[in-house]
């Protein structure tokens, strides 16, 4: 009798975010593991490139470029089959695809096909483009408050994948000796069947208020969806953090290296880097609860125009960790703000194609900066580089002023 009381007591938004917190443990689970495959490609690709090349090495970087342009093309089949099949077995289908991608890799270097190796990280780029989707998934369940506090507990798992990536290069990169970094590609199928077994605990039931009023509303055409001034003020806020992230990340070691700065010290600098990307994900959620997404995003993109200051004022070691502490910093305020704004731009029976369009355009862009980057650094140096940071945050400031604006005028 008591027990059904104190049943009936739990209070529906209560229950729900016991579900939700239960899903965004799981997501930052496979997170921590499927996301640990990223660093193992952008690690090992070009060196594998570089391997398997020869004597010209111009073109040893494009297995990343390929890994790149792989996440954008993952998040349209990342959206349809997580929409057909749920979360669960959705997500299992793409570890499945990160499984063939890294076998693929594998006996590439075995055979020595530098062209089938840009085919196996294209694929394991999709396989990660199904990782992307996890922040978003973790926000179909649980009250408005609690919804940016499980994108933090997400993104929380690539504070993980930040060492565990790294390490089982390092460990298992000769395991196939005398092919080069075969290994650590083999090894990666790890990663996957862990998550595979992360994600039977999801638990994938509906929302009630979802299950009496989702045959009853209109499913709105993409376009309209894209359009509203809320999903691209997000979209461009998110866009931009993310593409300059990695338009500096993936040119600071080359520029480090230039200026004499030694490998070991470009490579922590980067672990720094990675760390700050994370390791706030454990209060970013609380900050937007208490002050809002809005102002975190703009504190971001400050912490953004922060980095580039540091970076211009020279080409010391110190100069170049710092920024890229402030970069990684700055990019976890706006971008987990930014997908904190657009998951109110949609209805959860909108959920799946609203978030592949999204992340189809963002990580097209991010694509793009990763293959300009060094372009950009050869030609007109690394200052120049910095210098591009501020007109972009400029341009998403205003962005969110003039949404902010025009939401009040709608509102009064």
């Amino acid at each position: 009798m008591n027990s059904n009381n104190a049943a009936n007591d739990i209070q529906p938004g209560e229950q729900e975010n016991k579900v939700a917190k239960r899903n965004a443990i799981v997501y930052a689970t496979c997170q921590a593991f499927n996301g640990a495959s990223t660093p193992v490609n952008l690690a090992v690709g070009g060196l594998a490139g570089s391997y398997l090349l020869g004597e010209d090495k111009s073109l040893a970087t494009i297995p990343i470029a390929s890994f790149t342009a792989g996440v954008a093309i993952g998040a349209i089949p990342a959206a349809v089959l997580t929409r057909n099949l749920g979360c669960k077995y959705g997500f299992m289908v793409g570890m499945c695809i990160g499984i063939v991608g890294m076998l693929l890799a594998t006996y590439a270097l075995l055979i020595g096909s530098f062209m089938l190796l840009c085919v196996a990280t294209l694929i394991n780029g999709v396989a990660a483009g199904f990782v992307q989707q996890y922040r978003f998934a973790a926000a179909d369940r649980g009250t408005a408050e609690f919804v940016p506090k499980a994108i933090s507990c997400v993104l929380i798992g690539g504070i993980a994948a930040a060492v565990i990536g790294p390490q089982l290069v390092i460990h298992t990169r000769d395991l196939l000796l005398p092919t080069q970094f075969a290994g650590a590609y083999l090894s990666g199928i790890s990663l996957f069947v862990v998550s595979i077994m992360a994600m039977y605990f999801l638990d994938s039931s509906t929302p009630v208020e979802q299950n009496t009023s989702t045959s009853e509303l209109t499913v709105r055409p993409l376009l309209q969806i894209i359009v509203q001034p809320r999903f691209l003020v997000a979209l461009l806020c998110g866009t931009c953090s993310f593409a300059l992230m990695t338009f500096i990340m993936t040119a600071a070691p080359l520029a480090m290296v230039g200026h004499r700065i030694s490998v070991d010290d470009a490579t922590l600098g980067i672990q720094w880097h990675v760390m700050a990307m994370f390791g706030p994900s454990f209060f970013t959620g609380n900050l937007i609860a208490r002050y809002g997404k809005a102002p975190v995003v703009i504190c971001g993109l400050c912490i953004l125009v922060a980095c580039g200051i540091v970076a211009l004022m020279g080409i010391q070691l110190w100069h170049f960790w710092l920024s890229l502490v402030l970069l990684g910093l700055g990019w976890n305020f706006a971008f987990i703000g930014s997908t904190a704004m657009v998951v109110e731009t949609y209805h959860p029976h909108e959920k799946s194609k609203a978030q592949g369009a999204h992340d189809f355009i963002l990580f097209s862009v991010v694509a793009l900066a990763s293959l300009l980057a060094g372009w950009v650094l050869n030609h007109y140096g690394w200052e120049t580089l910095n210098y591009i940071i501020f007109p972009v945050v400029i341009i998403a400031i205003l962005a969110l002023f003039w949404l902010s604006r025009l939401e009040r005028v709608e509102t009064a």
